[in-house]
């Protein structure tokens, strides 16, 4: 058998694959059968702050009630119900703190400076190993520049840096400007690691009620390319870990990422169309595969097709764009 055993974000894993945010990561009961199937570390699904402020709403709203047409009704005030939206949350990670014996990743998805340190305290208060911050945003204010978003989120990275000890990853998209200068940036404000990339969800129109709908696309393997190569670029030019998410789906998608210099691959859409059982298919077919390539463990393996390590880096960047046109030309034209 081939050492399998890695490090994410100074964290010691009994191998790199990670079940990423999702629904599976949203319960104790389907935690415990990825944790059982091998998962190495799991990443709770994203607090949302809209959901936090939401709910805030609605119960001020349930609190206050009838009090704008009778004086009286000060003193009889609704039953104020459960659980919160964060208490939900807390709950979730102490019970998956108590309840596993592999890493418990907290994830939050913030809108403000204060909401996201005010709720990274509390999952870290509740337990939680290390956190994922999920940057995701549409620039649509045409009168915003990305200079200013890049610098209001660096800011983020930095507050949030400063108010927990865990590890802290960052989740990033692909938009940005010139991504491996920002990726370094976010390291630099206090990232110990990266996770590449978020999936933005596109809205579709209804022709039936001529709206905007919310539309939802499981991940395929061809989506692994774009962090395939962001990973590539970034391997052994930037301090800290490299996760790999969105399109891992199987062994050949984990072995890729790991060559292009990952730590960790993590899945969501494989393991809702397989099953949490798919983590341990993954790991006997990635142990075969090692000892197959007679590769001892996953240090050896690991960054090894990086753009550092290749004898054309230029295939990782503009040289690969020419070379896709010419053979598709002569693969369809003769």
């Amino acid at each position: 058998m081939a050492d399998l055993t890695t490090r994410y974000l100074g964290l010691e894993l009994s191998s790199p694959l990670v079940a990423s945010a999702g629904p599976l990561t949203s319960r104790l009961d389907t935690l415990e059968m990825l944790h059982d199937a091998g998962a190495a570390a799991v990443v709770l699904p994203s607090l949302f702050e809209e959901e936090v402020i939401a709910s805030g709403l609605e119960l001020q709203a349930l609190h206050t009630q009838g009090t704008e047409s009778f004086a009286e009704a000060l003193t009889y005030l609704p039953e104020l119900g459960g659980p919160t939206v964060v208490d939900q949350f807390l709950e979730l990670v102490s019970g998956a703190k108590s309840t596993l014996d592999v890493p418990v990743i907290a994830s939050i998805n913030g809108t403000t400076p204060g909401g996201w340190v005010r709720h990274s305290r509390e999952l870290v208060d509740a337990g939680a190993d290390a956190l994922e911050l999920n940057l995701y945003s549409v620039a649509a204010d045409l009168a915003v520049t990305a200079g200013a978003i890049e610098a209001r989120q660096l800011d983020l990275v930095r507050a949030v840096r400063e108010a927990v000890s865990v590890p802290l990853a960052v989740k990033l998209s692909p938009y940005y400007t010139a991504f491996g200068h920002f990726a370094a940036g976010v390291l630099e404000a206090g990232a110990d690691g990266l996770v590449l990339f978020n999936r933005f969800y596109q809205p579709d129109i209804n022709l039936d009620v001529l709206d905007v709908q919310p539309m939802l696309h499981l991940s395929n393997s061809a989506e692994l390319r774009l962090p395939l190569r962001w990973i590539a670029i970034l391997a052994g030019q930037v301090r800290g870990s490299l996760a790999a998410s969105t399109g891992v789906h199987r062994v050949d998608d984990v072995v890729k990422v790991l060559l292009a210099g990952a730590d960790v691959a993590m899945s969501t859409s494989a393991l809702l169309v397989h099953g949490a059982r798919h983590v341990a298919t993954l790991r006997t077919e990635l142990d075969r595969w090692l000892v197959d390539h007679e590769y001892e463990s996953v240090a050896q393996l690991r960054g090894s097709v990086s753009r550092q390590s290749v004898p054309d880096p230029d295939l990782y960047e503009r040289a690969q764009y020419a070379r896709v046109l010419h053979r598709s030309t002569d693969a369809f034209l003769g």
